[in-house]
């Protein structure tokens, strides 16, 4: 397993109490949402830096977002 590293996080109020939800829906460590959604994001850039376009689908409205990276 690779060398870990501490680093300190500093967020808001609401991005801490949406941590805290998404902790407690699966069930996760902070820490473990925090890295997967790092693997989220690196396979998200990835996909787009190739050229390909990220989509979110509602098959009940049959309605199609695309997924930007800012």
């Amino acid at each position: 397993m690779a060398e870990k590293r501490t680093m300190s996080l500093s967020l808001s109020e609401d991005e801490m109490t949406s941590l805290d939800e998404v902790s407690a829906r699966y069930d996760m460590s902070k820490t473990a949402i925090i890295r997967k959604a790092i693997r989220m994001y690196l396979i998200i850039d990835a996909r787009m830096q190739k050229g390909e376009r990220v989509f979110v689908e509602d098959e009940l409205q049959q309605k199609k977002s695309e997924l930007v990276l800012v």
